[in-house]
């Protein structure tokens, strides 16, 4: 019998065969999420003019302590004409440009007002709260390399030195075909035998969260025909996922249904648990992964396989699975040929994340895993892990 693909050797394979899909430029609006194709850099220096930090008075340093002139009152946008000279100051607030001849902003709370006066009574240091022409970054510095994940923050760095466009990779697209004769939308009647469908829904969130655009198809009746019609509608997307029909029963049809189709198996089969039977194959550049029905073995081998590949066609550098450490909260017991993929709760001592397996960890359990946090890898091996090992998990 042939050996079982590791976790990782299985990914390798994946990532072997994944790559990033042409760029296209996005205006700064739409990129929340997306993946720089080429680095940005500022236009311009930040802040482009010497601001203050508070609302106060702009003065000369040498000034002080003393008494001074207000001789104008400056709010942001809208710089003062004057230059400071001796003895006299400006209002200004914060954000506002500190005008030509001052050096330093005192804070209101540190000044007395008298009329058209003010008076400091301490000492202050040459340019306090007054910020620097580039102190945040200077013209012509990179911003954000390539690869980069472009987070809110990113984003508001990238508005700030005025770049209205970013060049990203271009989203994949995914097609989603679910099988299975017994599956209904929600809302409908169950007849005997029959169970509601909600993997596509579950796969399509976590994919469309990795920036795919998803097309979910209708549940696939276990039949050649409909699985043939389903399949080669779906080979026209960027990656093709299934769930179900992929292991070994008579109406299983998915594989040989897709190899009658063209597509060419590079795997099936990874020592896992849950998620043993997944399988991934190409048909020219489409990335085919056949997923498990059950719904856990599902999200698990979406998680650890196809997610990462979808940021991988949009030019992710590190598209591996986001694995953190932890500690178990209670003893897992190991399985010597498997590993296993443990769904817990995540709560966090003085020290670390903590992660609690929740009960019923079998792969048909969705209800139950609406609990959990977080999914621990638990490596192969004899015996078990104690209460208190390192473990890596996801987070859900």
């Amino acid at each position: 019998m042939k050996a079982l693909l590791t976790v990782d050797e299985a990914l390798a394979r994946i990532l072997d065969r994944t790559t990033p899909l042409p760029t296209e430029v996005v205006p700064l609006e739409a990129a929340a999420g997306r993946i720089l194709a080429e680095a940005v850099s500022s236009p311009i220096d930040l802040p482009p003019f010497p601001s203050s930090a508070m609302d106060g008075y702009a003065v000369r340093a040498a000034d002080l302590p003393g008494a001074l002139i207000l001789v104008d009152r400056v709010a942001a946008g809208r710089p003062s004409a004057r230059v400071l000279a001796a003895g006299e100051t400006i209002e200004v607030s914060t954000g506002g440009v500190v005008p030509v001849g001052a050096d330093t902003v005192v804070p209101l709370e540190q000044v007395v007002c008298r009329g058209e006066r003010i008076e400091v009574p301490e000492a202050v240091v040459v340019g306090d709260n007054v910020r620097r022409v580039a102190s945040d970054v200077r013209a012509g510095a990179e911003l954000l390399a390539a690869g980069s994940t472009l987070t809110p923050s990113r984003l508001a760095a990238i508005a700030a030195c005025g770049v209205a466009l970013v060049r990203c990779g271009r989203r994949p697209g995914v097609a989603v075909v679910v099988t299975g004769t017994e599956l209904r939308p929600p809302g409908e009647s169950l007849r005997p035998g029959e169970i509601y469908e909600s993997n596509g829904l579950m796969l399509a969130a976590v994919f469309e969260a990795a920036g795919a655009v998803v097309e979910r198809l209708a549940a696939t009746e276990d039949d050649r025909e409909a699985h043939a019609r389903s399949l080669e509608r779906a080979l026209k997307a960027d990656v093709v996922v299934t769930s179900g029909g992929v292991s070994v029963g008579p109406h299983d049809l998915v594989r040989s249904v897709g190899a009658e189709l063209g597509v060419e198996e590079v795997f099936w089969g990874v020592a896992m648990r849950p998620g043993k039977p997944v399988a991934f194959g190409m048909r020219g550049t489409t990335l085919v992964f056949g997923l498990p029905g059950n719904p856990l073995s599902s999200l698990v081998g979406c998680l650890l396989f196809v997610r990462p590949a979808l940021v991988a066609l949009q030019g992710d550098p590190d598209p591996a699975p986001p694995f953190r450490p932890g500690v178990l909260a209670k003893e897992v017991r190991r399985r010597p040929e498997r590993d296993e993929f443990v769904r817990a709760r995540l709560s966090w001592s003085e020290r670390e994340p903590v992660l609690e397996p929740i009960g019923g960890q079998e792969s048909h359990m969705i209800v139950r895993s609406a609990a959990a946090d977080a999914i621990v890898h638990v490596p192969r091996g004899e015996g078990s892990l104690p209460a208190g090992a390192a473990v890596r998990y996801l987070a859900l």
